[in-house]
């Protein structure tokens, strides 16, 4: 279906899968015309078809890239939603003949920052202005309302933006979207966050664990236990989802007599799309401390050994060693359980703080080095709606770097950091019950140890630099006196052990 003559779309959009098409009538739901376009047209016969269905939505499908660029009124604003990389120079490619100087382009894909810096340069050459947007929410949110995160000209966020003040996500205190910053600031901001993410879902699977199996709740307390959670401070799309999907009943293998769980028959290897190792990656080339984030993404890699553990899981119990259950008399059971719930809960807050001050100190030291100024605060208020991660505790944060612009970790703003002490018993108890029951739980243990090591001003780091010292002449530095220090170890030890000891 072609646009009719004299009726010009308000943007375009490009790319009609799931993210796609539910974008694009989420735009032409709030009154904006649309040219839709991909390179299989019958994805673009469906998408108009949806429109019709959904009432006659202004939304019209084109066939060519000429027509769909043509039938967008200037200035033209085209939004992408490919698959990252050479698919995304592509339709590049195939969409710049027919612009005009004072377009824009904006890829709402999971782009690796550096490549959007590249094509922001190559648009600029061509009097072209364009955005790197981070999009959050999957399928629902696109339709309904998504977290956006648009970065690059800013001439183009201008453009679009009462279109994307619209369509995105509503909060007490305004839509979810504003200019993250120029360059890759917008992809750089969407990796981070899908870091975050990667580190909300490890810890609620370890607090899975730890209630399942070494508390031992069935599926229907679980679904239970983490509605409660849902009416706590722990309040989340993640949490709220999780309760879900333990009511969940498998269709093809129950029974009428008999009814069986679907989270049971899931395989347990974990898939992912690149953007958690670019976020640790990252961390690293920045000095970064993200220990609960990377330990998230190793427990990926590990389920993705099915057949090794398997065959570990084997050789290990005929060697003596299994899961051991915490033991209670059935008398306790109860009581106990109660507890155990309690530490979960405590230590699933105190890792999750944990795991976004990570993040955001990973977001702000990215911005130092660019020069992006970027606002952490203003992007967790466009957390708390539309996108994954959305949860209650993004305004305390929100909160946090209003009272404190400049706050270097949020462990040590006073909100949280009287959090982090109530909450600090149970959070040890959860770990330690964990460890002692054989239940992997590298998440909560990576936030404890980091919450350790930042809140003590003594570290044994001291030994490691003399080590480094001893084997490679790197110097150290001393409290007490200024300055690059070297020690002869190896002569010294030399002289001790054959009795000659030093003034």
């Amino acid at each position: 279906m072609e646009a009719a003559a004299g009726c010009a779309s308000r943007i375009g959009l490009a790319g009609l899968g799931v993210m796609g098409q539910n974008l694009a009538l989420n735009i032409a739901e709030k009154g904006f015309p649309i040219s839709v376009y991909n390179r299989t047209a019958s994805k673009t016969d469906e998408t108009v078809r949806r429109a019709q269905e959904e009432g006659g939505l202004p939304l019209t499908g084109h066939t060519t890239p000429k027509d769909f660029v043509l039938s967008i009124k200037r200035p033209r604003a085209i939004v992408m939603l490919v698959k990252a990389g050479a698919p995304v120079d592509s339709l590049i490619s195939s969409l710049v003949p027919f612009l005009e100087p004072g377009d824009s382009i904006i890829d709402g894909g999971n782009e690796w920052y550096e490549n959007t810096e590249r094509r922001l340069e190559d648009a600029a050459s061509k009097g072209l202005f364009y955005l790197g947007m981070g999009i959050s929410g999957g399928e629902d949110g696109a339709r309904k309302g998504p977290s956006l995160m648009p970065g690059g000209h800013k001439e183009a966020y201008q453009i679009v933006r009462p279109i994307l003040s619209k369509i995105a996500a509503q909060v007490d205190d305004g839509p979810c979207v504003t200019y993250v910053g120029p360059g890759g600031a917008g992809n750089f901001v969407k990796m981070v966050h899908n870091g975050i993410e990667y580190g909300d879902m490890q810890l609620i699977s370890e607090a899975y664990d730890i209630l399942k199996n070494v508390a031992d709740f069935s599926n229907y307390e679980l679904a239970q236990i983490f509605r409660h959670y849902n009416d706590s401070e722990l309040e989340s799309f993640l949490i709220e989802i999780t309760a879900d999907i333990f009511r969940v009943q498998d269709d093809l293998n129950s029974s009428a007599c008999r009814k069986q769980d679907l989270i049971d028959k899931i395989l347990d290897k974990t898939g992912m799309k690149g953007t958690g190792k670019w976020t640790v990656q990252q961390a690293a080339e920045l000095a970064i401390a993200a220990p609960t984030i990377a330990a998230s993404l190793d427990s990926r890699y590990i389920s993705g050994l099915k057949d090794e553990r398997v065959a570990a899981e084997s050789v290990l119990e005929q060697a003596g060693l299994q899961i051991d259950p915490f033991r209670f008399r059935t008398s306790e059971k109860e009581a106990i359980q109660q507890l155990i719930k309690r530490f979960v809960r405590n230590a699933l807050y105190a890792s999750k703080i944990c795991s976004y001050a990570q993040g955001m100190n990973l977001i702000r030291a990215k911005s130092n080095e660019k020069g992006w100024n970027l606002n952490v605060g203003e992007l967790a208020r466009i957390w708390k709606g539309g996108c994954i991660i959305r949860a209650r505790f993004l305004d305390q944060i929100k909160k946090a770097y209003k009272r404190n612009p400049n706050l270097v970790n949020l462990i040590v703003d006073k909100e949280f950091s009287r959090e982090l002490v109530e909450r600090e018993t149970g959070w040890r108890q959860a770990v330690k019950l964990a460890v002692r029951s054989g239940v992997s739980v590298p998440g909560m243990s990576a936030s404890l140890a980091y919450f350790d090591a930042y809140r003590r001003s003594r570290l044994p780091a001291n030994l490691v630099q003399a080590q480094r010292d001893y084997f490679g002449a790197h110097t150290y530095e001393r409290v007490d006196r200024r300055g690059p220090f070297h020690t002869e170890w190896a002569r010294i030890a030399r002289e001790l052990k054959s009795g000659d000891v030093p003034n």
